[in-house]
């Protein structure tokens, strides 16, 4: 007897495998919105911080509460013995020692900060702290969008570059039949054939490199996006040409560095010290404190009586030969952080100005390829019109088809040099989440 199958374990293997198949073969049309929008979700830098702006917050928090009443309650219970001898009373006929006795106590205690200039200012110190760690969390995003960007358009110009290849195999092989039909007609002779069937080879394996470089390219895009490398995606923009509004980088610049927020986390930084020296040099001033506590104590819970104290406390620090280290600490701070400032605001007129160099000249690219290409195909037609006429061999057609493939290498390298010049300026510009937003809704 045959052994049986198991028909519910099988039907379940079927189902898992159609169900893995169906996902393989379902591609994820992926805009740059929906790259940009999974990178920012995903990214290891923007998540980091995150968590940085909220312990800068929780900081300030602290700061805050060193500036507000604070409230305690104790409610002690004790029983004890005391030895009088140990505090100086020794008398014929008192005891050494008494006890034991209990005591109850149950009181509230209240201080509040009247006058505290250090912790005025190392509240406002981190306050703007917490600003310039929220500046640095943007910062880490917009980097985010510019680095997706560009992993998004590099797949672009790889899609490209596959479209192109396949359009030259469609035309090679065309060519190859046209050269069989010349032979067969007594036209053309074999090596005309050869020709072509070469010229056919080699552009099968232009091909089969560009879907290589392309799929590698939607790897590492998916792998920066947090998903599975193995996800079968397929681009919903494609590379195309969209005209850069010109601009003046004077005119430009003072808004670019109130955008961009890795210049105002620097500013902030700046700000930040100056309340901390602020309050290193207040820690020789007066602070005024009001304090006070009220409650009951007693020797049993029922002869408890209230009791209250009410004070104002004036202190101030005579000598703190630290203060002047840490003054020395937060001068030097200070300093380092003016010259990343000044380095700071140097390299952002350097990407605007670099930014419209290369979009300005990617235009140029851009208009001479396109020219190019169009030049290209019109040889490819006329030298197979003139091979089949039986005018000349086909080494016109191969030189023509090479030509054809430098001038499509030209136009997607101008294309994609002009794209990116195009982020270049958005990221330069900064406000580049917002600026990407209208970016991808004007296309």
């Amino acid at each position: 007897m045959k052994k049986g199958v198991n028909k519910p374990a099988s039907l379940i293997a079927v189902l898992v495998l159609a169900s893995t198949a169906w996902a393989q073969g379902t591609p994820l049309r992926l805009s740059l919105a929906d790259a940009i929008h999974r990178g920012l979700q995903a990214n290891l830098g923007v998540l980091v911080a995150e968590t940085r702006t909220q312990e800068a917050s929780a900081t300030a928090e602290r700061r805050q509460s060193l500036l507000l009443p604070r409230v305690r309650i104790d409610a002690p219970a004790a029983v004890q013995s005391r030895s009088l001898v140990a505090q100086g009373i020794s008398f014929p006929g008192v005891p050494a020692i008494v006890g034991p006795f209990s005591t109850y106590e149950a009181r509230a205690y209240a201080d509040q900060s009247i006058v505290d200039l250090p912790s005025l200012h190392a509240l406002r110190s981190a306050r703007l702290s917490s600003v310039a760690a929220k500046s640095d969390y943007q910062d880490a995003r917009d980097q985010v969008i510019r680095y997706v960007a560009a992993l998004y358009l590099s797949a672009q110009s790889q899609l490209a570059q596959v479209i192109a290849a396949q359009s030259r195999v469609d035309t090679a092989e065309a060519l190859y039949k046209l050269a069989r039909d010349q032979r067969d007609s007594g036209v053309a002779t074999g090596i005309d054939v050869l020709r072509a069937q070469v010229q056919l080879a080699n552009e099968r394996q232009s091909l089969v490199q560009a879907r290589n470089l392309y799929k590698g390219s939607l790897l590492t895009l998916a792998r920066n996006l947090g998903m599975s490398p193995g996800t079968n995606i397929e681009l919903a923009d494609v590379l195309q040409f969209h005209a850069a509004n010109s601009l003046s980088v004077e005119n430009a610049l003072p808004l670019a560095l109130g955008a961009r927020q890795d210049y105002q986390s620097l500013l902030r930084q700046r700000e930040a010290l100056g309340e901390q020296l602020r309050a290193s040099r207040a820690r020789f001033l007066p602070k005024l404190t009001a304090s006070g506590n009220y409650g009951g104590i007693g020797r049993t819970l029922g002869s408890m009586k209230a009791t209250e104290m009410a004070q104002l406390s004036l202190s101030f620090t005579v000598f703190d030969r630290d203060r002047d280290g840490e003054a020395l600490e937060i001068e030097a701070r200070i300093r380092r952080i003016e010259r990343q400032m000044n380095d700071a605001r140097l390299g952002v007129e350097q990407e605007l100005r670099q930014a419209l160099l290369n979009i300005e000249s990617a235009a140029e690219e851009v208009t001479v390829a396109s020219e190019g290409l169009e030049l290209a195909q019109k040889e490819v037609e006329l030298a197979q019109l003139r091979f089949g006429q039986g005018v000349t061999n086909n080494v016109e057609v191969i030189s023509a088809q090479d030509a054809l493939s430098r001038a499509q290498q030209n136009s997607i390298v101008a294309l994609t040099h002009h794209a990116d010049a195009r982020f270049s300026m958005v990221r330069a510009l900064g406000n580049t989440e917002a600026s990407y937003a209208e970016y991808i809704e004007s296309r």
